[in-house]
């Protein structure tokens, strides 16, 4: 494989997020101290940022490579090319991101600030990403195949999921829907479903399985256990957010593998309320209204993570 351009994508912090939204860093200062926060904490972040980037841009500096240099805001419309190599700065959510949408292209997961970002997707400091990279172009390197979910509605909309998707309302009013899954059919209320891949299964799939969990040694039961898979795995892992039981509506598909080669069928029966996004990335959504079917199972592409 022959790489022409490096394509880095990076993130904004928490600061210069706020300096977007109050014009300059004093007011943004004000806002922070004014809620009672630590403003030191956020400038910070931001200097380590900062300085990484450039630390960054330097060290991939290539005499036969491009380099562009691009927001995360910008990948929903962002065109990866064949030739691209594929560079994040930033937490793990930034890979998770970055992943649905670079196709096979190799991504190199670089951690801006270890003591601040668990290394769960982002094991290279920046001092390492160059050499990762000549690994890549050399083809001497070591890849993690991550399983993705997709989604498939009625209407010919497609998604990906690196993590996750949430399917439900765009408020907090009640999700209604009905589910098939395993040969079941059933009408449900609830507050959503949220279909996790394999590494989206320590996140907030885990979540939902705590609360579980803890309401089960609350009434006396015996709390039961997150699920872990490998990444390659591909399975899909399923749940359901306080599905309400009643006279209309049913509660016994609550959770579930989605086997390789079977599919989780969903059939929304919300006006115009109804969303399903991946990631937990708001903004980018599908509009799941009444009538619309999605069907979500593993998607036959995978992402290849450059890994130590």
């Amino acid at each position: 494989m022959t790489y022409d351009k490096i394509v880095l994508v990076t993130r904004k912090t928490r600061l210069a997020n706020l300096i977007d939204r109050f014009n300059t860093m004093d007011q943004a200062r004000f806002y922070l101290e004014q809620a009672g926060l630590d403003f030191s904490d956020y400038a910070r972040e931001d200097d380590a940022y900062e300085r990484a980037l450039n630390y960054l841009k330097r060290s991939l500096e290539h005499r036969d490579m491009q380099q562009q240099t691009i927001d995360r805001s910008l990948l929903p419309t962002f065109r990866f090319a064949p030739g691209d190599l594929v560079v994040t700065l930033g937490g793990n959510g930034l890979v998770a991101n970055t992943a649905k949408y670079v196709g096979t292209t190799p991504i190199v997961p670089v951690n801006p600030e270890p003591e601040r970002f668990d290394a769960i997707l982002v094991p290279f400091a920046v001092s390492q990403a160059r050499s990762a990279v000549e690994r890549v172009i050399s083809e001497v390197t070591h890849a993690r195949e991550v399983t993705l979910a997709r989604v498939d509605l009625s209407d010919g909309q497609r998604l990906l999921a690196f993590n996750d998707f949430f399917i439900g309302a765009r408020t907090h009013v009640s999700a209604r829907y009905r589910v098939t899954w395993s040969g079941r059919t059933e009408d449900q209320s609830s507050s959503g479903i949220i279909v996790s891949t394999a590494a989206g299964s320590t996140g907030w799939l885990t979540s939902v399985f705590n609360m579980a969990a803890g309401v089960s040694a609350f009434t006396g039961g015996t709390p039961g256990r997150p699920i872990r898979l490998d990444w390659n795995d591909p399975r899909l892992v399923f749940a359901v957010r306080e599905p309400f039981a009643s006279q209309r509506w049913s509660a016994t598909i609550v959770a579930g593998l989605v086997e390789p080669r079977q599919a989780l069928r969903i059939e929304s029966m919300m006006s115009t309320e109804g969303v399903l996004f991946s990631d937990g990335v708001e903004s980018d959504y599908l509009a799941f209204g009444a009538g619309l079917v999605a069907t979500i199972q593993a998607a036959p592409e995978r992402v290849r993570l450059v890994w130590p």
